[in-house]
């Protein structure tokens, strides 16, 4: 155990016994525990495989490769449909823990064993991804929006992109777009 990572646990107000339930197993696996991203981060030689995570209707364990994983029991789940490499095991009470608790091992040795082989998942690339209709016309319009927005690293163009196209109003996109022009052209991300 991390003395650093108790004040996560320690400042739960929700999930506290699956918490402790999660990080013991885990923990079990011979993973180091590290703080990252604010939650409890689970290490093997630096390459982290699983973190423990909660939210208001479910605590996880979120498998950074999950992807990759032989999911032979149908219990990793995708966040969102735009994670890509990312999968979790979702728990609402303790006994769900000590009962899949094996199981839950045998996830965890299987994410070692794909950090231990190097293996990646396939990243989908930023320009394989829509560019709204609204955003494009502003792009091939406005050359100084078109250098900004290519020149920012691809992960905060993909969030742009995403941001802009999750809205289902074309109205709503185009808002987004000239809402968020000013910040694109100072070199910012969307969450910056």
């Amino acid at each position: 155990m991390n003395p650093k990572v108790d004040f996560f646990f320690d400042k739960a107000s929700k999930w506290q016994e699956e918490y402790k339930q999660l990080r013991a197993l885990v923990l079990d696996c011979g993973l180091t525990e590290e703080l990252k991203w604010g939650v409890p981060c689970y290490t093997y030689q630096g390459s982290n495989v699983v973190l423990i995570h909660g939210f208001k209707e479910y605590c996880a364990l979120l498998f950074h490769k999950g992807a990759l994983l032989n999911d032979s029991e149908g219990i990793l789940i995708q966040q969102t449909e735009n994670v890509q490499s990312a999968r979790q095991i979702r728990f609402t009470n303790p006994q769900e823990i000590v009962e899949m608790g094996s199981k839950l091992k045998s996830y965890i040795f299987e994410a070692i064993e794909v950090e231990k082989a190097g293996l990646k998942v396939e990243l989908k690339k930023t320009r394989e991804y829509d560019i709204p209709d609204e955003f494009q016309v502003k792009l091939d319009s406005d050359p100084d929006l078109r250098e900004a927005f290519y020149s920012l690293t691809p992960g905060r163009q993909r969030g742009y992109l995403l941001h802009f196209s999750s809205a289902k109003q074309a109205k709503t996109r185009a808002d987004r777009v000239e809402k968020l022009i000013p910040k694109i052209l100072k070199g910012k991300g969307l969450n910056d």
